[in-house]
C-alpha cells in the first residue's frame, strides 16, 4: 500500500509539474510574441474611386460605425464587459451581422465612411475577413485600412479562449486618396497592454479642387485603460498631428470610436448610471484652437451610439452612452449630426451620420 501511495503521489506531482511547465511555456510565448506596429507606417490605399477631387461648398455625407467584429447582435454579451461570450455565436452570425451593418451604411450612400473593429483573420469571428466584405460592398470607393490588433493566441477564458486576433480600422472615400499613414497611439505601460488593442489612428489625404487637402482621421481610442494618463496622451498626440496638417488652410475631419463621453453628460441625457473607464467625458480643451466636437443637431432626440455588453440589450434598462462622433476644423461646416437607430441589432454600437461641406 505504501508503495502504491508513493506511485500515486509521483503521478500527481508529475502532472502538476507538467501543468506548471506548460503554463510557463505559454506565458513566455505570449509575452515574447508581443510587439507594437511601427509608428509612421505608410499605408497603401486600394484606389477604386473614380478620378476627381472633393469640391468646396458641396454637401457630403460621412458615416462612422464600430462593427464589433460581427459578433454583437442584441442578445450577445462579451466577457471583457462582464458578459459570457468570447467568440461570436457562429460564423453565420458574423456574416449575417456584417451584411446587415454594411447594408445599413450603403443605404446612406456615404461619400466617406469609417469602420472600427474590422476582423481580418481572428479566432473570435471564425476567421471571416470582414474587410473583404466591406471592399465588395463598396467596390467603387477607395479604401485605407490600418491594423490595430495583432495579438498572439489568448488562452482566456479557459472555457472558450479568445484566441488569435487580427483586426483593423477601415476608411472609405468616394475620391482617390493621395497618401495615407498609420500613427501609433500611446498605450498603457503595465501588463494590461498585452490584452488591449495596438491603438492607432489612420490619416488619409484626399485632394480638394481648390488646391487644399482634406485629411481624414479614423480613430479608435482606448477603452479598458488602467492608467489615468493614457487616453489624455492619445488625444494630445492626435491634436498635435491634426494641428500640423491643418496648416495652410487644409480641412480636418476626425471620427470614430473615441471611447469617451462625447456629449459630456450622457448619463443625464439617457438616464443611465455606471462608472467605466470609457464613461469619462471627452475634454475639448485638449483640441487645438479652431477645432470642435460636432454636437447632435436635434438635441431633443439624441440616440446613444453604444451599449454596455455585460448582458443582452434591453431598451430602457441597458447602460447606454454616446462615444462615437466627429471632430472637425473650423473650415468644415456641419449641417447634421445624428445617430442611426438600429436598436443595437448587429453591433454594440449604432452608426453615426454627419452631413457637411468644406468652406471655400
Amino acid at each position: 500500500m505504501k508503495k502504491a501511495g508513493k506511485i500515486i503521489l509521483r503521478i500527481v506531482f508529475g502532472v502538476l509539474a507538467l501543468c506548471v511547465l506548460a503554463f510557463l511555456v505559454y506565458f513566455l510565448y505570449f509575452v515574447l510574441s508581443y510587439h507594437r506596429i511601427a509608428d509612421h507606417q505608410a499605408l497603401t490605399p486600394a484606389q477604386n474611386a473614380a478620378a476627381g477631387a472633393a469640391v468646396p461648398d458641396t454637401p457630403y455625407t460621412f458615416t462612422t460605425y464600430n462593427i464589433g467584429f460581427g459578433a454583437y447582435s442584441s442578445d450577445y454579451s462579451f466577457f471583457m464587459d462582464g458578459g459570457t461570450e468570447s467568440w461570436a455565436f457562429s460564423k453565420q452570425a458574423v456574416q449575417d451581422n456584417t451584411a446587415n451593418m454594411l447594408n445599413t451604411i450603403a443605404g446612406e450612400a456615404p461619400d466617406f465612411a469609417y469602420f472600427q473593429e474590422v476582423d481580418l483573420d481572428s479566432t473570435r469571428s471564425y476567421h471571416v475577413n470582414q474587410m473583404d466584405l466591406i471592399q465588395n460592398a463598396f467596390s467603387s470607393m477607395s479604401l485605407v485600412d490600418a491594423v490595430d490588433f495583432d495579438s498572439p493566441f489568448l488562452f482566456y477564458p479557459l472555457t472558450q479562449p479568445h484566441g488569435r486576433a487580427y483586426s483593423s480600422i477601415v476608411m472609405l472615400s468616394r475620391f482617390p486618396v493621395a497618401s495615407a499613414e498609420r500613427r501609433s497611439l500611446p498605450i498603457d505601460k503595465g501588463f494590461s497592454k498585452y490584452l488591449d488593442l495596438d491603438r492607432c489612428f489612420s490619416v488619409s489625404e484626399v485632394p480638394v479642387s481648390n488646391g487644399k487637402s482634406l485629411y481624414l482621421y479614423n480613430v479608435h481610442l482606448s477603452a479598458y485603460s488602467n492608467e489615468s494618463d493614457t487616453v489624455e496622451s492619445q488625444v494630445r498626440l492626435l491634436a498635435e498631428d491634426m494641428s500640423a496638417r491643418a496648416a495652410g488652410g487644409n480641412y480636418i475631419i476626425v471620427g470614430g470610436d473615441f471611447n469617451q463621453d462625447m456629449l459630456g453628460n450622457s448619463a443625464e441625457v439617457f438616464g443611465t448610471t455606471g462608472e467605466y473607464s470609457w464613461t469619462r467625458a471627452f475634454d475639448p480643451s485638449l483640441l487645438p484652437a479652431g477645432f470642435h466636437v460636432v454636437a447632435p443637431t436635434d438635441p431633443n432626440h439624441v440616440v446613444p451610439t453604444c451599449r454596455l455588453a455585460d448582458a443582452p440589450y434591453v431598451a430602457g434598462q441597458s447602460f447606454v452612452i454616446t462615444i462615437d462622433s466627429f471632430v472637425v476644423s473650423e473650415n468644415v461646416s456641419v449641417s447634421e449630426l445624428s445617430t442611426i437607430d438600429t436598436g443595437f441589432a448587429w453591433s454594440d454600437h449604432n452608426p453615426v451620420r454627419m452631413r457637411f461641406s468644406l468652406n471655400a
